[in-house]
């Protein structure tokens, strides 16, 4: 249902769906906008001869689209204005579409079917392979929104939508109170009445991805404090038993007018060595997934920064320090005669 808290979703699902006619009211009225967009979407059988593609995205656009959504084009172009007036049977397809119903990009003037009526391709949309949202226009077929009423239940879907892009300048709270002005106007929603309409921003939707990579990252911080901590309990244990074991060379050290900060230092500086073998370890295991996450082509590299690595490295300094304090002070104040008796 809608992104943020205008709508609980019970009645979010009971609201009127947006109209191509009001997108075309909704642009003559708007003053603070530059460019308003209708778009219907739904998902359909596509076909090409004995090939058929199940499932596929088809969206019914008006002619203002590319102006509010950046499309990027393969070969062919968008509707012109008579296809859009008209309803005219055309397509824009995606990579996947191409390669799957005909092995190949260039299929400008190529017919399929959706719903058994027939369009003709033409133009096609940049490959942009998959990423962990979606495939893009890959996996897309875009027709002229008065073509829709042939293959679309425009009064049963629910994939309509109106997208307004602002003027240079004004703030999203203006264009926002406008919309809402302009379009309770055109569905003549009486005054006091709740609004039939809700309005998402992008920011809105950045948001949820926000808090989502922020839920994330501190479900990560709280695995990896658990993580740190086995490690230096472990570390901790190496190093007393490299104190029980050393204990004779410590005596010796220490006949020999060794300094007790000097052992401190020396077994402090050991378990800060081993965190950070440990850190670097890790940091070349996350260099090798990553490098076998972008290889794989899912629509966003991942990289980490330097910020990071200082912190992976400050981290385990201090585990180091932490883990080794304890074994340090036990060497450190080990008598001199009773560690050179002990074997």
């Amino acid at each position: 249902w809608s992104i943020g808290d205008e709508y609980p979703w019970w009645k979010y699902v009971q609201r009127r769906e947006p109209s191509l006619r009001d997108s075309e009211e909704l642009a003559d009225r708007l003053t603070q906008a530059s460019d308003v967009a209708f778009q219907m979407k739904d998902m359909y059988n596509v076909e090409s001869g004995d090939n058929s593609y199940p499932n596929v995205p088809v969206a019914a656009v008006s002619h203002s689209y590319p102006a509010v959504i950046s499309l990027d084009f393969a070969s062919g172009r968008f509707f012109n204005g008579s296809e859009s007036s008209s309803g005219r049977p055309v397509a824009i397809i995606g990579y996947e579409i191409a390669m799957n119903l005909f092995g190949t990009e260039k299929v400008l003037g190529r017919k399929i079917k959706i719903k058994g009526q027939k369009l003709e391709i033409i133009g096609t949309f940049v490959h942009q392979g998959a990423s962990i949202v979606s495939s893009g226009f890959d996996e897309f077929v875009m027709v002229p929104a008065t073509f829709a009423p042939r293959i679309f239940d425009v009064h049963k879907t629910t994939g309509a939508s109106i997208m307004v892009k602002a003027r240079k300048g004004v703030e999203m709270e203006v264009l926002k109170d406008e919309i809402i002005q302009q379009l309770r106007s055109v569905r003549r929603v009486r005054p006091g009445n709740v609004n039939d309409f809700s309005i998402n921003q992008v920011d809105m939707l950045t948001g949820l991805i926000s808090s989502i990579f922020t839920q994330v990252e501190l479900g990560g911080w709280f695995i990896a404090i658990f993580a740190i901590l086995v490690g230096c309990f472990s570390i901790a244990n190496i190093m007393f038993v490299s104190v029980r074991e050393r204990t004779k060379i410590i005596g010796i050290q220490k006949a020999l007018g060794a300094k007790s900060s000097f052992i401190l230092i020396q077994f402090l500086f050991e378990a800060i060595v081993l965190c950070v073998f440990g850190a670097i370890l890790a940091l070349i295991a996350i260099e090798f997934m990553m490098f076998i996450v972008n290889i794989s082509d899912i629509g966003m590299t991942l990289t980490i920064s330097m910020g990071r690595v200082g912190m992976a490295m400050s981290i385990a300094v201090v585990s180091g320090l932490v883990a080794g304090i304890a074994p340090a002070l036990s060497a450190a104040r080990m008598p001199p005669v009773d560690a050179m008796r002990s074997v």
